[in-house]
């Protein structure tokens, strides 16, 4: 099986893609829309992509494709993320001027960087940022990455431990085309939905799917298609199986629209 990430080898979408599909062909792309078109196209069958932090939220490219994308999520994964700043066998940790590695890595360690004095720099992965520093020879800069990342390219740790706050963990998806199915011991659903523009739809409707056994573990907000306008994306944790599920999403809510299931999985603790 070709199981593509978004990044290169010892990224953390790597560790994931390995700890989840251990005999596999796993497949690094460049961004999400690459990684997206790859599954889309038949050239990998499964994908892993961040889709949450517990430091800084939401990964909105991969959330944004979810609604769109004939997708369904499979399974959820989490990935205690622990950066290391790793330089050049010359490099000081005094001396660095510029940290480069992935925008949501920086994000996650943002405190940091900002007391030790040094300018954040993005690019497009963790592990690819070690391969850069390696390459451009330059003892003021260093990558923000696992710290694995760093030995096939020679590189020390200057500090390891760098993020704002300890807990910091990667909630990953496994992703499939085509359309949603439930197991018996799915006990996890995704949805996606747009709310009647009447006053308290979000709130009713809310309410609606709490009284109907779901437990709603997280909901975040991004702008739909038109102009001002909302979608709603939910994660419900409910009894196992497919008529648990029904019972809490048919008959739709009547302030709801357009509501899409996105997957159902087994939650993790």
């Amino acid at each position: 099986m070709k199981v593509g990430y978004q990044g290169e080898e010892h990224s953390y979408s790597y560790r994931a893609s390995r700890q989840l599909f251990r005999e596999a062909q796993w497949v690094g792309h460049q961004s999400f829309i690459d990684a997206f078109a790859a599954l889309q196209s038949g050239e990998v069958e499964r994908l892993v992509l961040p889709v949450e932090n517990s430091t800084t939220g939401s990964v909105l490219p991969v959330l944004d494709r979810l609604a769109s994308e004939r997708i369904a999520i499979l399974a959820e994964h989490k990935v205690e993320v622990r950066h290391t700043l790793l330089g050049l066998p010359e490099a000081t940790l005094e001396g660095l001027k510029r940290v480069i590695s992935h925008p949501e890595a920086l994000s996650q360690a943002a405190k940091i960087l900002h007391e030790l004095g040094v300018k954040a720099v993005p690019t497009q992965d963790t592990a690819g940022a070690v391969r850069e520093v390696a390459e451009h020879g330059d003892p003021t800069v260093a990558a923000l990455a696992p710290e694995e990342s760093g030995l096939s390219h020679g590189l020390q740790v200057l500090r390891r431990d760098v993020m704002d706050r300890d807990h910091n963990t990667t909630r990953f998806v496994v992703l499939a085309a085509g359309e949603p199915d439930i197991g018996p011991s799915d006990d996890k659903t995704s949805i996606v939905f747009v709310t009647s523009h009447t006053p308290g739809a979000l709130a009713l409707a809310l309410t609606e799917l709490g009284l109907r056994g779901a437990n709603l573990t997280r909901i975040e907000s991004r702008p739909a298609d038109a102009a001002w306008q909302y979608r709603f994306f939910v994660d419900l944790v409910h009894e196992p199986g497919i008529e648990a599920l029904k019972r809490i999403i048919e008959p739709q809510p009547s302030t709801l629209k357009d509501l899409k299931v996105l997957g159902s999985y087994k939650s993790t603790a």
